[in-house]
Formats: structure tokens, sequence, C-alpha cells
């Protein structure tokens, strides 16, 4: 099968990346299994495995889509619908506004699709090639965040807290002490150390030391990449309900509520929660295998002619979008 996928970014991320890094681990993975694959992305783009394809804004995607592919599949929403090739859509944020979707749109969890009216969705899977083998034996005496920590939905403020209270410094990847980004922000806590936006062996080192993730997330995550990297190399993971998080995280490998304080307490605690076990559950649910795998099913569907979900998904907005609650 010869696949395009298009991406409205350049390819690789120069440092942490979410979507960039997903649809490489998803390319690399079905070239293993036999297939062809090319990227139509942003100028400078590059890729040791398959073509990469420069897209201009000036011309249509339909125009832009080489003869001989097979299927397309677009990872970003477009203003334009893909016509020349059977086509499926990966939307990997949450919407903010109302709007339909394509037929063959595709949601990163059983949630996320919920919340957007639509039926199919294909969890991330990571490449553990990318992270190599973890250390799972080592000794463990801080915590991490993980996300951009401007965000205030990723809530870097709450897991500052809940690991002060529960005894831990904490290792802030993604964020900055001084933040001009989304108003001025400046974090006092000395118990938390800021990285910057790291990725690579900088950021793996200091999750590989890392006893837990603290993820008290305050909106609906639609998967949350951090969970999967952090379990990999052993760490639990402790966060909110909201979005995705009940449906990745088990109880052999973390603990959510929406109360502070029992987060607390089960930080206390951190050692009952095995790193291998938490290593073996990404191995065994969540590797960039089991999301190419569950691509290709949709795939062949499409190609056959069949719609993937039953109706168009699509997001209406039912109130004014604000933060969700963390209890003490």
């Amino acid at each position: 099968m010869k696949i395009l996928i298009v991406f409205n970014n350049r390819i690789p991320a120069l440092k942490y990346g979410g979507r960039e890094r997903v649809i490489l681990w998803l390319g690399r993975e079905l070239v293993m299994q036999g297939h062809k694959v090319s990227y139509l992305v942003s100028k400078n783009s590059y890729c040791s495995f398959a073509e990469v394809l420069t897209y201009n804004p000036d011309i249509s995607y339909d125009r832009q889509i080489p003869d001989d592919i097979d299927l397309v599949h677009v990872h970003c929403y477009l203003n334009e619908t893909i016509k020349k090739k059977p086509c499926i859509y990966t939307i990997g944020g949450n919407s903010t506004r109302e709007q339909e979707f394509d037929i063959n749109t595709v949601f990163l969890s059983r949630d996320h699709a919920k919340r957007h009216n639509g039926e199919v969705f294909v969890y991330n899977g990571l490449d553990p090639d990318e992270y190599g083998k973890p250390v799972l034996d080592n000794k463990r005496d801080y915590v991490h965040f993980l996300a951009k920590a401007a965000w205030s939905v990723k809530n870097v403020r709450g897991a500052i807290e809940i690991a002060k209270k529960g005894g831990y410094k904490i290792e802030i990847i993604g964020g900055y002490r001084l933040n001009f980004k989304m108003g001025f922000r400046l974090t006092l806590e000395l118990n938390a150390h800021f990285n910057g936006m790291l990725g690579g062996e900088r950021k793996n080192r200091i999750i590989n030391g890392s006893g837990a993730l603290l993820f008290p997330v305050l909106w609906n995550e639609p998967f949350g990449n951090a969970i999967i990297e952090s379990l990999y190399f052993g760490c639990a993971v402790l966060g909110t309900k909201y979005g995705s998080l009940p449906e990745i995280v088990s109880p052999d490998v973390g603990f959510l509520s929406n109360k502070k304080s029992e987060l607390v307490e089960k930080l206390k605690n951190i050692g009952m929660y095995s790193p291998k076990k938490c290593h073996e559950y990404v191995c065994d649910n969540f590797t960039a295998k089991h999301m190419a795998d569950s691509y290709l099913k949709l795939y062949e569907k499409v190609l056959n002619g069949e719609k993937l979900n039953s109706r168009k998904p699509a997001f209406k907005v039912t109130e004014k979008r604000k933060l969700l609650i963390l209890e003490e």
C-alpha cells in the first residue's frame, strides 16, 4: 500500500513535539510492515525512511497528491476536502468552536471521539527504539511533570503543589520558571526545577530517574503522549480523571482522582507501583505497532468504500470553555 501522510508543520520536531513524533512513529512502522510511505509537510522537513514532499500553500492539496498514492492520511485541520484519493483524517486536539468533520475522521481516544460525536478512535503508540532500554531498578527520589507548562489546562502549579505536599522535588519538562508567553508568570517554589523544552536523551534521562508523572490536567485530555512515555520508563502516573486518562491509566500503573489530597496521599506511597509493570504495560498496549495495526484496519475499510463513522462527527459548544476542577 502507498500511503501519503499530510501534516501542516515540519518534521521532525526540533525539540519535544507531539503530533510530529506520532506521524514519524506511524510511518516508520508502516514501512517496516512493507508499505510505502510519503509525507506532505512544511518546508525544511526531512525523513530517513520515507519520501518528503514540501507542501505549497498556494496550491490545493489535491493537486499536490502524487497519482500513485493509494490512500491519504491527514493529521491536521484542513480548509478543504481531499477528493483525489481515499482519505482518513486524524484529529489531535480539542475543538473550541462548532464544526462538522469528515465521516472518515478518527479520534485519539474513546472519550475524545464521544465529545465530538464520533465513533472511531486509535490510541497513539510510541516507538520503543527511539527511547532505548530503560533502567527499571534505579533509585527514584523525585517526580516529574511533562507538558507545555504555559498552558493552564496542563496545571503545572497543581503538579508542583502535589509534589511539595507529598515530600518530593519535581522536575518540570516543558516550561520555564519565568514565562511571558501566556502573560507574566513567575514560579517561586524551590522544590521545582524547570528544564525548559527538552527532547531526546536529556528528556529521557530525567524521566528514567523519576518515580512518577504528575499529570493533574484541568481539561479533557485527548490522549496524552506524556503518559505512555513516562510509563515506558517505569514511572507510575498520578493524574485527574478527565478525558482519556481513565482509559489509559489502569490501577496497576497509576492512580486518578480529582482531589488533590488523594493524589498527595498516593504519592507518599508511590513505591507500591512496579516500574517493570509500568514499562511492560506500554509495550503490551501502546507501541507504534499497535497504532499502525489499528490504522491499517481502517485503511482497508476506506479503500473498500466503507465509511468509518455512521454519520459525520460534529462538535457543538454547550457552555463557555473553562478550566475543570481539582478539589482540595
